[in-house]
C-alpha cells in the first residue's frame, strides 16, 4: 500500500485503547527513566520499594526522594525491619521531606503490614486501600506497579496526558472526574504496570507543564489538543485563592552548646516532630509590625509580637530575650507563615514543661521539619551550616 493510503490510527476513545498502548509502551521500553525503586527491565518489582517510593513521592518530587529512598532502603531494607523501628528514628530520617503525617503513616502501615498481614502486600485495589495512609491513588499504583494489576494510575503527569490527549477544557479540579474516566479507557490488560509508569515519564520528560515537546511524543498524532493548537494551555486550573499569612514567634533557648527544645502533638500539623518553642501560629493578617529590632526594652516590657499579642508568655523561661533582626518565612500547603526569632542563654538545667537540651552537634540528626531548621538558621547566622544537605 502506498504511504499516502496509509490508514491514519484513530482518535483515543473508549474502544481503542490499544491505539495509544500499544506505540506507548514501545517508547517506553526504550526510553524510561532510570529511578532507584523502578524495577530493571524484565525483573519483578519490589512491592516494598513501589510503596515506600509511593509513599514519599506524595506532594514531592522524584529529585527530592532519592537520597531519601535509599537512606530508608539501607537502614531499612525490609517492611518487617521498618516496621520493627521506633518511630522517632522514622521520623528523624524523614525530617526535611514535609507533609510529616506520611511518616507517621509509612510506619503505621508497615506495623500493619507485618503484623497482619505476614509481611506481605495486598494486591488489590480494595485491600490495599484499607491500609493506614495509602489513598486509591497509591493503591492503584501500587497494585498495578508492583503486582501488574489492570488497574488506572492517575497522577499529576498523568491527569496532564489525558488533558491534551482528549482536549478537556473544563479546569482542575473540575475536570478530574472526567480524566479518570477517559484515563480508565486507555488502561491495557498486559503490562498495566509499565504502562501507568510510561504514562508518568511521558508527562514528566515530554508532555512537560511548559513547553511540551509534541515533536518527539510517541502519540502525538492521537493528541486533540495538539491539533487543536490547546496543548500549551492544557489543563486548565481555576484560579487560586490567596493563601492567608498567620504570624508568631520562637524562642531559641542556649545553655552552653545545647539548645531547648520539644516535641509537637502527635496529631496535627507537623504532628510528633521536634520544634524550638514558641507562640501559637494566628491567623492575622494585621499590619506588618517592625521587622528590625527597636529596643529590646520595648519587646520585654509588653509590646506585640507579629502574633498581635506579647509572645513572652509563650516563652520557655523568664530570660533576657534578644529578637533577632528580620523573621523567618516558611509557606505551608495552606497558608503562609512569618515567625519572629528571640534568642537568649541560661546556665539552668531544668525548664518548666516539656523538652530536651539538645547538643548543636546533633541538631542535625533530630526530627525537626524544614521550617523549624530555619529558625535554627535564623538564630545563629554565624555558626556555619547547622544541617549537612541531605
Amino acid at each position: 500500500m502506498a504511504a499516502k493510503d496509509k490508514k491514519p490510527r484513530e482518535k483515543p476513545n473508549k474502544n481503542n485503547g490499544k491505539a495509544v498502548a500499544a506505540p506507548l509502551l514501545a517508547w517506553y521500553d526504550r526510553h524510561a527513566r532510570v529511578l532507584p525503586w523502578r524495577a530493571r527491565k524484565g525483573a519483578a518489582a519490589d512491592p516494598y520499594a513501589v510503596w515506600l517510593s509511593e509513599i514519599m513521592l506524595q506532594q514531592t518530587t522524584v529529585a527530592t526522594d532519592g537520597p531519601y529512598f535509599m537512606r530508608f532502603l539501607t537502614r531499612w531494607p525490609s517492611v518487617e525491619a521498618l516496621a520493627a523501628a521506633p518511630q522517632d528514628e522514622v521520623m528523624k530520617e524523614w525530617a526535611g521531606l514535609g507533609y510529616y503525617s506520611r511518616a507517621r503513616n509509612l510506619h503505621a502501615c508497615a506495623k500493619t503490614i507485618s503484623s497482619g498481614h505476614g509481611g506481605k502486600f495486598p494486591d488489590t485495589v480494595e485491600e490495599l486501600g484499607k491500609l493506614p495512609g495509602i489513598g486509591p491513588y497509591t493503591a492503584a499504583a501500587i497494585s498495578a506497579i508492583a503486582f501488574g494489576r489492570s488497574v488506572t494510575v492517575v497522577d499529576g503527569n498523568v491527569e496532564r496526558v489525558v488533558a491534551r490527549l482528549f482536549d478537556l477544557r473544563t479546569p482542575l479540579p473540575q475536570v478530574k472526574p472526567e480524566i479518570r474516566e477517559k484515563a480508565a479507557t486507555l488502561t491495557p490488560e498486559k503490562r498495566a504496570g509499565d504502562f501507568a509508569q510510561a504514562m508518568m515519564d511521558l508527562g514528566a520528560t515530554v508532555c512537560t507543564p511548559r513547553s511540551p515537546a509534541c515533536n518527539r511524543c510517541p502519540i502525538n498524532d492521537l493528541c486533540e489538543a495538539r491539533a487543536a493548537g490547546t496543548q500549551a494551555v492544557l489543563p486548565a486550573r481555576a484560579p487560586k485563592k490567596a493563601k492567608p499569612t498567620r504570624r508568631g514567634a520562637c524562642f531559641w533557648l542556649m545553655r552552653g552548646d545545647e539548645v531547648w527544645l520539644r516535641r509537637r502533638p502527635e496529631k496535627g500539623l507537623l504532628g510528633g516532630m521536634m520544634e524550638v518553642p514558641g507562640t501559637p501560629w494566628d491567623r492575622r493578617e494585621a499590619a506588618d509590625c517592625h521587622r528590625t529590632v527597636t529596643k529590646t526594652s520595648q519587646r520585654l516590657s509588653g509590646a506585640a509580637g507579629r502574633g498581635g499579642d506579647n509572645p513572652f508568655g509563650h516563652a520557655p523561661l523568664d530570660a533576657d530575650w534578644k529578637l533577632v533582626p528580620g523573621f523567618v518565612t516558611h509557606t505551608f500547603t495552606h497558608f503562609h507563615l512569618e515567625l519572629d526569632v528571640y534568642v537568649a542563654a541560661t546556665r539552668r538545667k531544668l525548664v518548666p514543661g516539656e523538652g530536651m537540651w539538645v547538643p548543636l552537634g546533633r541538631l542535625a540528626g533530630e526530627a525537626l521539619p524544614t521550617v523549624m531548621r530555619k529558625v535554627a538558621a535564623h538564630a545563629m547566622p554565624d555558626a556555619g551550616p547547622l544541617f549537612a544537605k541531605r
